[in-house]
This record gives structure tokens, C-alpha cells and sequence, in this order.
């Protein structure tokens, strides 16, 4: 039994980068693949597709992306932000800058999951997800 799927899934991305996997599948849910869509627009994974399993979660199999020069990983560090002990929420004016801006961090809001980038356009704060550099 899995008590907090988004750090399963943000760990499962650490472990198959470490491996030097080029895919890792993940169980599917709409908060994951919301998740998996924003990191694939900011540029940190690859081609994602969603596939059927036996049961009727489903699947997510992402494709990782590494440097062409020195084959380290895009990612350089997930962090969960809040979690289901400790919610972490902000208001719009105290939305973090992860690395000052040469990261992200997944919020979410009334409007939807959203990068902090897009938050910060709206005016909107919510729960900060994770970090991501």
C-alpha cells in the first residue's frame, strides 16, 4: 500500500535516472499525468504515453532525457514539498523561485496544477507539490 503516490513517482524518476534508464513506467492517476504534462512542456522528460494495464488504473511510461555531452540526467533533483503529514501552502506572494528560476515548482491551485512561473501570472496562490531543478 502506497500512502503518498506523489512521492512514489518522484522517486521513481530519481531511481530510474540513477540507473540510466531511458523509460520508467508509473502507475497512472490524473494527478500524475497533469504532473507528467507539465515537466514535458518545462523540457525535463521526454515523449510520454499512457497505457492500459490489467487493471483499470493504467499506466504511465515516460521517456527520460539525458545530456548529449556528458549523459547526466536533466533532472538534477526532485524534492517533495508538501506532504500528507505537513501541507505546505502559500499565498501568491510567497510562491518560492527554485534556484532562482532555473527551476520549477508544481503548485496547486484553485485554477488547476500549475508551474510557480504561471501562478505568480495569475495571481493565485495553493499547495506547492515539489521542486524541480
Amino acid at each position: 500500500m502506497n500512502t503518498d503516490p506523489i512521492s512514489d513517482y518522484l522517486t521513481r524518476i530519481r531511481n530510474a535516472q540513477k540507473a540510466k534508464r531511458k523509460t520508467v513506467e508509473i502507475p497512472s492517476s490524473k494527478l500524475k499525468l497533469k504532473i507528467t504534462e507539465i515537466l514535458n512542456k518545462q523540457g525535463f522528460i521526454g515523449e510520454y504515453n499512457v497505457v492500459d494495464t490489467a487493471n483499470k488504473q493504467g499506466s504511465i511510461v515516460i521517456k527520460l532525457k539525458y545530456n548529449a555531452a556528458n549523459s547526466e540526467a536533466v533532472i538534477l533533483g526532485l524534492e517533495r514539498a508538501s506532504r500528507p503529514g505537513i501541507r505546505r501552502y502559500v499565498q501568491n506572494s510567497e510562491i518560492p523561485k527554485v534556484l532562482n528560476g532555473l527551476g520549477i515548482a508544481i503548485i496547486s491551485t484553485s485554477k488547476g496544477l500549475m508551474t510557480d512561473k504561471e501562478a505568480r501570472k495569475l495571481g493565485v496562490g495553493g499547495e506547492v507539490i515539489c521542486n524541480i531543478w
